[in-house]
């Protein structure tokens, strides 16, 4: 009986053993399960990361590339303006004087879609994107002619020297009647000053005044507010975002008016998504102290001839969307500019407007434009 109970123990011990392994099997796949799902969401997610950084700018930048000859204007010209660069002009009608748009600050000669369709059958004339901006090439450095050791890129100086290089080598007829606004007043300004007898008539649309930027709550506004906003959309730009976003619909063009054609639609979406044109919109506000510093070195400098009329036109504020006493010191310096620098200038007062007139309410600027146009051609008829 004893033999036969040591017999029968060492058999229970591999039972036992065997279990363990069993058991201990049961308790180690869990692990080795988790360990393979954390993996997989670890692959998952780069491979998410991974898309989201390099495949909307890569379809982005291709769909720029297979847009950007269709949607640019059919009666649009690429004009090389000298040093390997180029700017996009459009012109439309026949006959003098010609009259040149100026876009704000910003923005592709689009804005003047409207305006443009108005005077056509009057006169020729047309808009241009400065560079960078619209159909326009990137902005280069060029030292060539001297002028951007002397003003810098991205200021009115060299938007000027660029604007009257791009007329010579578009054969506009002078004088012509120069419109410009915001930014485009400022170069207006400038080159009616620098370049005599090539403007018979000056049109001011919500010029900036000189000295806004000694104003601590306009620079709070302008360097805290808006341009940090535009570096956001330049981003979005360069990431493909923007495209996204508008394909969505969660973005959507701002432009909105009278008659605004879908062309015109789809251009200003194809803006929207260009990193190009969008680090050029940001550039252009940086400098805009810079550059309404030079046109008050330049007008005090050189005076503006006898022979160029001037006229103002300006809503009820200069931005609806700005706080009310923004709104109120614009409209104060403004007064006081125009009083010093353009006392005889005409001023045209526009109601219920701000500084999207040009497309909200485009037939009350191309009333005041056709009329400048009929005066010089039956000016033009009489001698």
């Amino acid at each position: 009986m004893r033999r036969r109970t040591e017999g029968q123990e060492p058999s229970e011990e591999p039972v036992k053993a065997e279990t363990k392994v069993v058991d201990q099997g049961q308790h180690t796949q869990p692990k080795s399960k988790r360990r393979h799902t954390y993996k997989s969401v670890l692959i998952i997610t780069g491979k998410c990361l991974l898309f989201m950084l390099f495949v909307p700018p890569f379809i982005n930048h291709a769909a720029l590339q297979r847009e950007e000859l269709p949607l640019r204007p059919k009666d649009g010209q690429i004009v090389d303006v000298g040093s390997g660069q180029k700017m996009h002009l459009l012109c439309k009608g026949q006959g003098k004087p010609v009259v040149i748009l100026d876009a704000p600050t910003g923005m592709s000669s689009d804005i003047w879609f409207q305006v443009q369709e108005s005077i056509a059958p009057l006169t020729k004339v047309c808009t241009y994107d400065r560079m960078g901006l619209g159909f326009s090439e990137r902005l280069k450095p060029d030292e060539t002619t001297g002028a951007e050791k002397v003003w810098g890129m991205s200021t009115t100086g060299r938007m000027v020297d660029d604007l009257q290089r791009l007329l010579q080598a578009g054969g506009i007829a002078m004088p012509f009647i120069l419109v410009g606004s915001e930014l485009g007043a400022l170069n207006g300004r400038f080159y009616s000053h620098v370049h005599d007898g090539q403007v018979s008539d000056l049109v001011l649309i919500n010029p900036i005044p000189d000295d806004i930027f000694e104003e601590d709550q306009w620079k709070e506004y302008w360097y805290s507010e808006l341009l940090p906003s535009l570096v956001l959309r330049q981003f979005s730009a360069a990431t493909g975002l923007s495209r996204m976003l508008i394909i969505v619909g969660a973005i959507y063009p701002q432009i909105k008016g009278e008659n605004i054609s879908e062309e015109v639609i789809q251009r200003w979406k194809y803006l929207m998504s260009n990193p190009t044109h969008q680090s050029s919109v940001v550039d252009e506000h940086y400098f805009m102290n810079e550059s309404a510093a030079q046109v008050r070195d330049i007008t005090k400098f050189k005076p503006l001839s006898s022979k160029t009329s001037v006229s103002v036109i300006t809503g009820d504020s200069f931005d609806q969307q700005m706080p009310e006493h923004l709104n109120q010191m614009v409209a104060k310096l403004q007064k006081k500019f125009l009083e010093e620098s353009y006392p005889s200038a005409n001023h045209i007062h526009i109601k219920g407007v701000d500084r999207r007139m040009i497309y909200k309410k485009p037939s009350a600027i191309s009333q005041h434009l056709r009329k400048l146009v009929n005066q010089r051609q039956a000016k033009q008829q009489s001698e």
